[in-house]
């Protein structure tokens, strides 16, 4: 090996090492608040802050105070909401963001770069602008304080949200649907025989971030739902926990109830993670 090659080599694993230790660090760094809040999970001890990190006795007791003392808050009740609420609001938004976007990326119509272009400016501005007139129509119609206004307000706005999925549908070749249009099959049919099952991938992020929105959001529930405590999302409920004359006896019990609220998404990433797999790689389509 000559003197420039071993440079080259030493100088590589040196570039490794670096890349390793920064990584190493980061994930150190992002692992601890994740680790603080489940071992306040499990602290035997009341109140909100210690000035130590590993708790002094450990207890199963916050888990199930959170589900048993329902005098204050109803945790059950809003988890089972907020499950509700994300699935609806999931199955609902993946069909409208699929749908609008495979329309995009393979039919052509006289509205259709201005629809592009209107939806691409209406995604700059942040759903939240929206809320007061939101809470205001859903008014109208006597709609406000129930998980179905949720349930519209989380999926009506998610056909704009297509770009990623046409972008996506653009890489499959048209050439494809040609050949089953020519064979006699309807465009519906090309979308869900064919389409569908070589899009996996992109279906599992589709179906994570509609899950994942309706159920982290706090903002537009906390201004539809106002003060129907039988009708809160986890969210909304967790915060109330942190309220000044909550929070010395609910902190523990609050930190159970984020641990909680984490379990769903991870246990869906987990689900789809086989099927996003199999997209990337070019699983085999089922007929």
């Amino acid at each position: 090996m000559s003197k420039k090659t071993r440079s080259m080599s030493q100088a590589k694993k040196l570039a490794n090492f670096s890349s390793y230790l920064v990584l190493i660090v980061l994930s150190v760094i992002w692992l601890i608040p994740i680790v603080w809040v489940v071992l306040t999970s499990f602290r035997a001890e009341s109140g909100t802050y210690t000035p130590y990190f590993i708790p002094k006795g450990f207890t199963l007791n916050n888990y199930k105070r959170l589900f048993t003392e329902t005098n204050q808050f109803y945790f059950a009740k809003w988890f089972a909401n907020t499950f509700i609420v994300a699935v609806f609001s999931c199955a609902i938004s993946t069909f409208y963001v699929l749908a609008t976007s495979y329309v995009m990326s393979r039919l052509r119509f006289k509205m259709r770069k201005p629809y592009m272009n209107i939806a691409l400016i209406l995604g700059m501005f942040p759903g939240f602008m929206s809320m007061i007139a939101v809470y205001y129509i859903l008014k109208g119609i006597g709609l406000t304080q129930s998980l179905v206004a949720l349930v519209l307000v989380y999926s009506g706005g998610a056909g704009l949200g297509f770009y990623v999925a046409k972008g996506f549908f653009d890489t499959v070749p048209k050439a494809i649907d040609e050949a089953a249009w020519i064979d006699g099959a309807t465009k519906w049919q090309v979308f869900t025989k064919l389409t569908i099952p070589l899009s996996k991938s992109i279906i599992v992020y589709t179906v994570l971030t509609s899950f994942m929105g309706p159920w982290l959001d706090y903002i537009f529930v906390s201004v539809i739902m106002g003060d129907n405590y039988d009708k809160y999302t986890v969210a909304l409920g967790l915060f109330k926990m942190l309220e000044r004359e909550f929070i010395s006896q609910w902190f523990t019990r609050y930190a159970a109830g984020s641990v909680l609220v984490s379990i769903p998404i991870a246990a869906l990433f987990i689900c789809m993670q086989k099927y996003y797999v199999e997209g990337a790689t070019g699983g085999s389509v089922k007929g």
